[in-house]
């Protein structure tokens, strides 16, 4: 869908706001997107002189993360569509540094829910590069089960923050699967906590990464969204105030079910744009290709399959929007934004496999961009829960 078509559903204001992050999309996240997924050595992609910075940068610029477009006099309802239609475009334009950018401003979101005046001042201004940190070494998609006493959670958490006095001490580790894990300034950390009598359940802290105690492991090495930074966070002894605990445990799930809204109903709308991208790379290269004297989008099989396409990338984004205007709403969902994220990861990763087919053996080559989508779209099956696990969690709350 073009910006213009766009303007058939919002109004002006709207209209130009989409029309500055599609140009971003274009020309910075693509192409910084492709240069950086073609460096053998993650660590180059975070290097000082890395183009990553410079797509940082340029987002700060437009000034359009939820919570400055919260305060730009549009209705709720608005802000929250355009929110979605915001994800499903960085996601057009690169869904590895997609997930970057809207995972940076995960602290500033739980300083924001605090009400907190000096943690909105510490976690909620200017431009720092957050994280989220949640995921553990022998805790994945299980993470999410967390709860209010861990009741579903085999073995034991690998990261616990400890009462200790007036503060939490935080000892142990985070997973190498924690995005921005190694460049983030700031985590909004969800752990196990012990307020003195054990481990009572799971809570979100805000930390500041620059302080002592805190070390990071290498840059992760993976098969898809390469220019997604990812990796380990380790803490030892490291001391935060009471104040930071957010989300304490005696709120049972529902601190860890409202983050998850969110994350999985912005990958929802993120992976959209990934279709979207597919989609409109076969039609175009169907358009031009010529077989048996025609151009091979007149040939039925082309055609089906391109329509196939067209559907799963539809019916992704009108349940994405959905997910994306409940949370925007104050009214979260769990089941339907599982179902976004779930839809709409699988269908990326089924419409830019079709896109190879259409593409042929150039589908196979690097220098044709389907096959780097592919591989972006497979990760997203897994990230920020496995989506049969996610499935799971959902029908749990039937």
């Amino acid at each position: 869908m073009t910006v213009a078509e766009i303007g058939t559903i919002v109004g002006q204001e709207e209209q130009e706001i989409l029309a500055l992050v599609h140009n971003f999309a274009e020309t910075v996240m693509r192409p910084v997107g492709i240069e950086l997924d073609k460096l053998s050595d993650p660590s180059d992609v975070i290097k000082a002189d890395s183009p990553l910075w410079h797509v940082f940068e340029r987002y700060s610029e437009l000034g359009i993360d939820m919570f400055e477009l919260s305060n730009s006099g549009l209705p709720p309802n608005r802000v929250a569509l355009l929110n979605a239609m915001i994800s499903e475009e960085l996601g057009w334009g690169d869904s590895g540094l997609a997930i970057s950018l809207e995972v940076s401003i995960f602290p500033k979101a739980l300083a924001m829910m605090s009400g907190n005046p000096e943690l909105i001042e510490q976690f909620g201004s200017g431009h720092a590069v957050g994280c989220w940190a949640i995921t553990e070494p022998d805790h994945g998609s299980d993470v999410i089960f967390f709860g209010g006493q861990l009741k579903d959670m085999p073995g034991k958490p690998n990261c616990i923050a400890k009462k200790v006095g007036d503060v939490l001490e935080i000892n142990g580790q985070k997973a190498a699967w924690v995005s921005n894990g190694t460049i983030a300034k700031n985590a909004a950390l969800f752990c196990a906590v012990d307020l003195g009598e054990g481990i009572c359940g799971m809570g979100g802290i805000l930390v500041d990464l620059s302080q002592q105690g805190v070390t990071r492991g290498a840059p992760l090495d993976k098969i898809g969204q390469r220019a997604l930074n990812q990796g380990e966070i380790y803490f030892e002894n490291v001391r935060v105030p009471l104040r930071n605990m957010v989300i304490s445990p005696d709120l049972g799930s529902f601190g860890s079910d409202v983050g998850l809204s969110m994350a999985n109903a912005g990958m929802g709308a993120t992976f959209v744009g990934v279709s979207r991208a597919a989609f409109e790379l076969a039609v175009s290269y169907a358009k031009e290709r010529i077989q048996k004297g025609v151009p091979i989008i007149e040939h039925q099989s082309v055609k089906s399959r391109l329509f196939q396409m067209y559907r799963k990338m539809e019916a992704s984004r009108h349940l994405a929007r959905q997910a994306v205007v409940n949370n925007g709403m104050g009214a979260p969902d769990l089941k339907m934004s599982i179902a976004s994220k779930v839809t709409a990861t699988q269908s990326a990763f089924e419409v830019a496999s079709e896109a190879i087919q259409i593409y042929g053996g150039n589908g196979l080559a690097k220098a044709y961009p389907v096959e780097k989508l592919m591989r972006d779209a497979r990760a997203s099956m897994i990230e920020d829960g496995c989506n049969e696990v996610l499935g799971m969690m959902a029908a749990e709350k039937f």
